[in-house]
């Protein structure tokens, strides 16, 4: 029986879709996928509203995570991984902060209005706004 309740859940995890997500409190009501990938790749650090964002990354392996960066910045894992190591390596750039879990993406966006992170779209409640769903 657990094991059946661990499969569904499992389930409908893979299922869930991930959203773009900001605090309640952002005057920033949408993004577009290019704007999005810029933001997490370090293309720019611009929000519509002038201000600087703030992207708070999911730990490596999360399958969020995957999701996001699959949909949103059409690669993989590896292929982040490996973008992430040269721009560190050569000094262009850092990554983003990184956290563990919807829970926590959603307390680090609490604290700065310009902070933008994903989430699972079940994970989605009045303390954020979804201002991108792939």
């Amino acid at each position: 029986m657990l094991l059946l309740a661990a499969l569904l859940t499992a389930t409908s995890v893979a299922q869930a879709g991930v959203v773009v997500v900001m605090s309640s409190k952002s005057d920033v009501s949408s993004l577009s996928k290019a704007q999005v990938a810029q933001i997490f790749m370090a293309k720019t650090d611009a929000l519509p509203n002038g201000r600087v964002a703030k992207p708070v990354d999911q730990a490596e392996g999360s399958a969020v995570r995957n999701e996001f960066y699959d949909k949103v910045a059409d690669k993989s894992a590896a292929q982040m991984k490996a973008y992430w190591s040269q721009l560190t390596f050569t000094g262009k750039a850092q990554p983003p902060r990184k956290v563990s879990g919807d829970a926590a993406v959603k307390a680090a966006l609490g604290e700065n209005p310009a902070a933008i992170g994903y989430i699972s779209d079940g994970a989605v409640d009045g303390s954020v706004k979804v201002v991108f769903k792939p």
